[in-house]
């Protein structure tokens, strides 16, 4: 299939109708799970659940494009990938997963600032995303800003609170507050 055959399957199918997955109310049970649960498999269950909810929809077209632009990712076909969510988020702007799988192909781009600026945006959307907290913490400790990278965690561990690279990065960035490295 060519380029411009391409271009024309995602516009068509963009203009089909949508409904944005964190918006499903199966999610609060699934984050109540989170906040109670002390049992490792029940919790890694609702996080699973929880992603599933966020990239599934009543809209196979939809799916089928973020399920497109992640295999576009993973084989390294960045510009591919990122056509494709610029057209998700341009058609669909309160769709939160399209905004946090384009702010990680932004970080994998060294884009941090455009990373910043999707994940605020997903978090407005869905501020229990904890994918996209803990995204939020790494991009910060890579830039040094520390008390930024410490909050993103916190607000990630206020969600999940039995996140293990939750506390494990809290913990190095508590240690590099402490060492006066910021």
């Amino acid at each position: 299939m060519s380029l411009k055959s391409k271009l024309l399957l995602i516009c068509t199918l963009l203009s089909l109708p949508i409904f944005a997955d964190q918006n499903d109310e199966a999610l609060d049970i699934h984050f109540q799970t989170l906040q109670q649960s002390t049992d490792r498999e029940e919790i890694q269950r609702a996080e699973r659940r929880i992603w599933m909810k966020w990239m599934d929809h009543d809209d196979y077209a939809v799916a089928r494009l973020m399920t497109i632009a992640a295999e576009r990712m993973n084989y390294q076909r960045y510009p591919e990938a990122m056509l494709v969510y610029n057209q998700l988020i341009q058609n669909y702007p309160d769709y939160a997963e399209a905004w946090n799988k384009r702010a990680t192909l932004n970080y994998l781009l060294g884009n941090l600032d455009e990373s910043i600026a999707d994940v605020e945006k997903t978090l407005q959307l869905e501020p229990r995303h904890f994918g996209a907290l803990s995204g939020l913490g790494l991009i910060y400790i890579q830039r040094k800003e520390f008390a930024k990278a410490k909050q993103a965690f916190e607000d990630l561990i206020e969600v999940h609170p039995s996140s293990p690279n939750a506390q494990q990065n809290l913990q190095l960035v508590n240690e590099e507050i402490r060492l006066g490295v910021i």
